[in-house]
């Protein structure tokens, strides 16, 4: 018979929850440091293809962070 009291370990290899890894952190670091290197070269720099290359990548990242989102609202609830 079993005791419903004992504390046992927790196992070892618990589910990692879905839509997690690596992916939506390195999104928000892309966003976050495109943005900031946007907002510095447009003020500083003579070169607006280089400015406007930052915020596409800004603009992409964004982009790809509400599919993330959306794909894997469902799941996460």
């Amino acid at each position: 018979m079993t005791d419903p009291y004992r504390i046992t370990e927790a196992p070892v290899d618990a589910p990692m929850k879905p839509g997690g890894g690596l992916l939506r952190p390195l999104l928000w670091l892309v966003l976050f440091v495109s943005a900031a290197a946007n907002v510095v070269l447009s003020t500083a720099a003579d070169n607006q293809w280089i400015s406007s290359a930052f915020g596409l990548v800004a603009v992409l990242s964004a982009v790809a962070l509400i599919v993330h989102h959306r794909r894997n609202r469902a799941r996460e609830s």
